[in-house]
């Protein structure tokens, strides 16, 4: 596939590696059962992955999610997390100005929600930077529990948050498709949430499109993934079952499963010394993971720390570095829906997020 090659209607998979990390990943990119015309689009290159969920009717919300794919394919991955999310601040505006030129036979405006991983580094260990506006989101699955790392950007999730609905009631409201962000779609400016998190051997990284989650509730998404017998399977059977339930709207997903690029084989010491034995590891598809965080340990990079909206003040670097080394213990994840999936998260500059400043709020 072409570095830039936008995938839609399809399927499609690789090995990326990157770094000392071979990245396993999935693609699918499926209609439906009832739209028409397949909005969704997903890019994957080596160390980075996006996927973006276009609006805006006939074809102009296809040509929004192409658009932000394609300016924001101009982010490299293994760079410094600051300089990274700086350069994707850029190509955000780069985009919405392109989406914001795309004419459309009606009165909405052509926009596309969009989220994405990129890998990079933090003091010399991987982490992936995640990005999203919108409703399509990012999870992760690491030992056996699922962690929303992304928050919706939409007025059912402002409901949630403010205990007026339950995440189960959202699930059928009238309103679950009127999202508070977007690129384009009438917005002043894009205003992304982002986050970090260490990239961890054996770790499970999970990008989709609403088409999935309005389908599948977490617990199944979770039995899916911890059953799947790699990511092409888990990538098929998460549409399959999406497909299953109806498929009311597009359904996209990336998977992608982080590995050592070489394994690390060990021997056992002939006179059982403790010191070479392999038990002192976590084994991971083979591979003896040296993070204590695999085997169960607590590990405080295995956080989740979010660095703040495009206009939270990146230049504050700090803000992953040693001088904030206790961002990790600020607001506890669960706003995301994952009570007890050890994550806390901090924004750079110690801000609540505002939900943008955009005037209309679009429909899906």
């Amino acid at each position: 596939m072409d570095s830039v090659s936008i995938v839609r209607d399809e399927a499609t998979s690789g090995t990326h590696f990157v770094e000392d990390l071979r990245l396993e990943w999935a693609v699918r990119c499926s209609v439906g059962r009832v739209r028409e015309t397949n909005e969704d689009a997903a890019l994957a290159m080596p160390g980075t992955y996006l996927l973006a969920d276009g609006m805006g009717g006939h074809d102009s919300g296809e040509l929004a999610s192409e658009a932000a794919l394609l300016t924001l394919s101009a982010a490299t991955s293994a760079g410094e997390l600051i300089e990274t999310q700086k350069a994707l601040i850029d190509l955000l505006d780069e985009a919405q100005a392109r989406i914001s030129d795309i004419e459309t036979s009606s009165e909405r405006r052509a926009g596309t929600t969009t989220t994405g991983a990129v890998l990079v580094t933090v003091e010399g260990e991987p982490h992936w930077l995640i990005l999203n506006i919108g409703d399509s989101r990012t999870y992760r699955f690491q030992r056996g529990t699922l962690q929303q790392l992304t928050r919706d950007h939409s007025q059912v999730q402002d409901f949630i948050d403010a205990g007026f609905l339950t995440p189960e009631d959202a699930r059928t409201d009238p309103r679950r498709n009127v999202i508070t962000r977007a690129l384009g779609a009438g917005m002043i400016e894009p205003v992304a949430d982002y986050f970090s998190t260490v990239a961890l051997p054996g770790d499970i990284l999970l990008l989709c499109s609403d088409g999935l989650t309005g389908e599948l509730p977490d617990d199944e998404i979770a039995r899916i993934l911890g059953d799947a017998d790699g990511v092409v399977d888990a990538a098929d059977e998460l549409v399959d079952a999406a497909l299953e339930l109806g498929a009311h709207d597009n359904v996209t997903v990336i998977v992608v499963e982080v590995h050592e690029s070489v394994p690390t084989i060990r021997i056992p010491a002939v006179n059982g010394d403790a010191d070479s034995a392999v038990a002192d590891g976590a084994e991971v598809d083979g591979a003896v993971a040296d993070d204590a965080g695999v085997d169960g340990a607590a590990v405080a990079g295995a956080a989740v720390e979010e660095t703040g909206t495009h206009d939270a003040g990146v230049d504050d670097a700090g803000a992953h570095g040693a001088e904030d080394a206790g961002a990790h213990g600020a607001e506890h994840a669960g706003a995301h829906g994952a009570e007890d999936a050890e994550a806390s998260e901090t924004r750079a500059d110690g801000t609540a997020t505002d939900g943008g400043n955009a005037e209309p709020t679009p429909e899906k």
